[in-house]
């Protein structure tokens, strides 16, 4: 049975396909989860008073020529501009760099986010739906997409719907999110507490803030911290801004330490709204920054984004890696 057939019965029975499994298809996405985004994200005029870095040192990645072989990556994105260029961009250009002879392509599932960088700096990223409207006038037969989410949230899976549209298009391969097996995770643990060793003496307690998620995949957080806690990171923390565990449930844990100092850093792959206002914001009374200085730690707000690891982005590379192959061998 053709693959395209297979996915239209599956989708018809009501049915989700994960991970790498392949059909023909188009395309959605979200990064660190089904994000609602903030004002301030959106860049609504009234409230937008940051620079956020040149956007034009970004590349959106949006040309033709493509070629008939496509990598696609898709991200939630951010308007951003530096952190977009740092994280989102430093996984496109590792991608091209592992993949010479497929053209690597960017899409954002934000509309917010792409409407507000094209009106603040007159930048067009393209969202899924064009994306593969391109890479159909392109004349692409082979689409490998690797999204940047984090793990199997509610964008995910609305990706996948979008992919399966274009079944009968071109070939298109779905890749793995980053924390999608136990092995992912427990190399993710090793990569987020080497970098943040400087800062593990004894008396500092490391918390990171993860996005969170309506759905069933939010149990990631937790199973990440049960493998810090039996790896022996005592002083590692998880919480979640928009889910469980709550910032509540981080601080009823420092507090059972003596902790004198919090380091706070970004879950996420990118460092953007909820990174620098929910977390590090000193004049916002409900910031994690904030509240955790009224509690009488003193506070350090790391502003980088997961992409921004080079392991992080060596793990991507084997995400695609792993697709890619497959593609290459039906």
């Amino acid at each position: 049975m053709k693959k395209h057939v297979l996915t239209a019965m599956l989708l018809a029975a009501g049915l989700t396909l994960t991970g790498s499994l392949s059909f023909c298809a188009s395309a959605q996405e979200e990064t660190e989860l089904p994000e609602t985004e903030t004002a301030a994200e959106a860049g609504e005029e009234d409230d937008e008073n940051y620079d956020t870095g040149d956007a034009s040192l970004d590349d959106p990645r949006n040309q033709d020529e493509i070629g008939e072989k496509e990598l696609l990556v898709v991200s939630f994105g951010t308007s951003f501009n530096d952190s977009r260029r740092l994280t989102i961009g430093a996984i496109e250009e590792k991608l091209q760099e592992t993949f010479p002879e497929w053209s690597v392509r960017r899409a954002f599932t934000a509309q917010i986010i792409i409407d507000h960088i094209e009106k603040r700096d007159g930048i067009h990223m393209d969202n899924v739906t064009e994306a593969l409207e391109r890479a159909v006038e392109n004349g692409v037969r082979t689409l490998v997409v690797q999204p940047t989410h984090l793990m199997d949230g509610l964008e995910y899976h609305d990706l996948e719907a979008e992919l399966a549209e274009y079944a009968d298009v071109m070939d298109i391969y779905l890749g793995t999110n980053l924390l999608s097996s136990e092995e992912d995770k427990k190399a993710v643990a090793g990569i987020i507490t080497e970098e943040m060793a400087s800062y593990d003496d004894g008396e500092t307690a490391i918390v990171f803030m993860g996005h969170g998620t309506e759905a069933e995949s939010n149990g990631v957080y937790e199973e990440m911290q049960n493998i810090l806690t039996e790896e022996g990171y005592e002083n590692f923390y998880i919480g979640t801004v928009e889910a469980e565990p709550t910032l509540e449930d981080v601080i009823s844990a420092l507090e059972e330490k003596e902790y004198k100092k919090v380091v706070l850093r970004p879950l996420m792959v990118v460092a953007g709204d909820h990174a620098n206002n929910d977390m590090a914001a000193e004049d916002d009374p409900e910031s994690w920054y904030s509240i955790l200085t009224d509690k009488g730690y003193e506070v350090t707000c790391v502003l980088e984004g997961l992409g921004q690891i080079p392991a992080v982005r060596d793990l991507y590379a084997a995400h695609a890696q792993e697709t890619v192959e497959q593609a290459l061998s039906e």
